[in-house]
């Protein structure tokens, strides 16, 4: 059985190309280009997980989010050609699972709805073949466990060996999936210190984090300019 998907893109040529890379990955694509259309067609086709354009003719994309979200839990990947950080957090704020920025390259786009999936428990024909339920005391995000109890960690099935700070604030960040924490909360939380605008530990912890899990675009802790970091729970895969 394919998994449905429903793309709310006003850009035909894209839309196309979308539909068409994902139907060789078992996706039954259906294409809305409106946003004043994307819930009666969502309540038609009953999709297993929403691709949404931001800048769509009829309703904004951030409104169509926000009315998704309402009606349940299906995961939405909002597509922005945005540069603006505050936008993206709003974005997540209003209910999206996670974004991606224009112009989209496909085997990214694929990779982030599989762990959309998998996410959401979703099983279809492997394209989301669900995670097994985590165990007491650990965190799970995609290829990513964080076993509290013995603060283990493990990385797509390996060990990851950090140090007792290191662990610490991925532990912090984790427990915030979603949120976006400030250095000043997160040095209160690691430390009880505040920040004095001057303190860059927090700057270069978050550095030796990304390395730890070869995030070089800064993809899983995103850097949002202005007002700290925010654990992405969708991209650990």
């Amino acid at each position: 059985m394919a998994t449905r998907l429903l793309l709310v893109e006003d850009d035909a040529r894209l839309s196309s190309l979308v539909a068409e890379y994902l139907a060789a990955y078992e996706f039954e694509v259906e294409v809305v280009a409106r946003g004043d259309q994307a819930l009666p067609r969502f309540h038609a086709f009953a999709p297993d997980i929403v691709v949404l354009d931001l800048m769509l003719p009829g309703m904004d994309g951030a409104d169509v989010c926000r009315q998704l979200r309402a009606l349940g839990a299906t995961p939405i990947l909002v597509l922005t050609a945005r540069e603006d950080d505050y936008d993206q957090v709003a974005l997540l704020e209003h209910g999206a699972d996670d974004f991606i920025n224009k112009p989209v390259q496909p085997r990214v786009l694929l990779a982030r709805l599989r762990a959309l999936l998998r996410r959401a428990g979703s099983a279809a024909n492997g394209v989301g073949a669900a995670l097994p339920a985590a165990a007491p005391g650990t965190l799970q995000f995609g290829a990513l466990c964080i076993a509290t109890s013995d603060r283990e960690v493990r990385w797509r099935g390996t060990p990851v060996l950090l140090s007792g700070s290191e662990y610490k604030l991925l532990l912090v960040l984790a427990e915030a999936a979603g949120t976006v924490l400030s250095r000043d909360a997160l040095l209160k939380k690691l430390r009880g210190l505040e920040f004095d605008g001057m303190d860059r530990s927090i700057d270069n912890s978050i550095s030796k984090l990304r390395r730890r899990f070869d995030d070089h675009d800064a993809e899983r802790i995103k850097t949002v300019r202005g007002e700290g970091y925010l654990f992405s729970p969708s991209a650990w895969i």
